[in-house]
Parts: structure tokens; C-alpha cells; sequence
């Protein structure tokens, strides 16, 4: 199971470097395009729309390497038994949010495709297609979450802990500004 997870969280990384790198290759179009007096139909939609997959398919990764935004003051000076405790009631409020935005954003996925609906931009690109990443992207921030929840329930330290941990002992403080 482990090894499914991981893999999950390395492909979703994935996607989301793939969604960077195909931004520039739009910008870089666009560049060479403009050069030769040409357009680039819907260049900045889809810029756009691939720099929300980029945010989503990274964030169940980003959660799990600890890089996310995390407020620890108030855990890092509890005890032992309750920062566990605060760690489970902070993990499954975020895993509450998590399956509500992942929900509703399923929903606005299925509506936009139940109704044909169509970018209003020069290109009519269909919507549900762009929509897409934000409830898979959230999906796979909840499967971390929820993957950290059953880790703390077991008695171990989550994996964003002992990720901020290593950096902070390798003298790395760039993911803590």
C-alpha cells in the first residue's frame, strides 16, 4: 500500500511538473509566434487552466514533503501526547475541508460536462476538461491527508514533520519563510 501511495504522490508531481514545463512551452510559442506576426489562439486560457493543474496535482505531494504553508507554533510546544491529539484534530478538520472542496469541485466537473459547457474565450475549449485537476488535485491532498491521519492514529510522526525535521538538521530553512 505504501509503495501505491507514494507512487500516486510522485505521478500527481508529476503531472504537475508536466502542466509547468507545458506553460512555458505555451510562453515560448507565444514568443516565437508574435516574432513571425502570428497569434497563438488561446494561449493564455490554457496558460491559465494548466496553471491551476499545476497547483492542484502538486499539492498532495507538496502536503507530504511538509513544504506546505503549516503554522506549528502552538504544536511544536505540546507534549508528546498532546500534539498527538492536536495533530489528529488538525488532521481531520483539513480532511473534512479537503472531501468538501473535493466534492463540490467533482460537481462543478460533472455539471460542466452534463451541459456542454464551453470556454468564452477564442478558443471554445470544453470546460469540464481544465476543471478536471481540482477535484483530482484535492482528491490526492485528502488521500494524503487521510494517509498522515492513519500514520499519527499509529503512533508514528508524519511525514511533513520528520521532512521539516531533516531539512532544519541539513541547515535548510528555505521551506519555513
Amino acid at each position: 500500500m505504501r509503495r501505491a501511495l507514494d507512487a500516486l504522490y510522485a505521478a500527481s508531481a508529476g503531472l504537475a511538473a508536466l502542466s509547468l514545463f507545458t506553460i512555458f512551452l505555451v510562453m515560448m510559442a507565444q514568443v516565437v509566434l508574435r516574432e513571425m506576426n502570428q497569434q497563438f489562439p488561446g494561449a493564455d486560457d490554457l496558460s491559465a487552466y494548466l496553471c491551476v493543474a499545476t497547483t492542484f496535482f502538486a499539492l498532495g505531494a507538496t502536503f507530504k514533503r511538509g513544504e506546505l504553508i503549516r503554522v506549528g507554533m502552538v504544536l511544536d510546544r505540546l507534549r508528546p501526547g498532546a500534539r498527538r491529539v492536536m495533530e489528529l484534530l488538525v488532521l481531520g478538520l483539513a480532511a473534512t475541508l479537503m472531501a468538501y472542496v473535493t466534492y463540490w469541485t467533482a460537481q462543478d466537473v460533472a455539471f460542466s460536462w452534463e451541459i456542454e459547457e464551453l470556454a468564452q474565450g477564442t478558443v471554445p475549449f470544453p470546460l469540464w476538461i481544465p476543471k478536471l485537476s481540482m477535484p483530482l488535485g484535492s482528491g490526492i491532498l485528502l488521500i494524503a491527508i487521510l494517509d498522515e491521519f492513519v500514520a499519527v492514529l499509529r503512533g508514528l510522526i508524519p511525514s511533513y514533520v520528520r521532512a521539516a525535521e531533516e531539512r532544519a538538521a541539513a541547515g535548510d530553512f528555505s521551506a519555513e519563510v
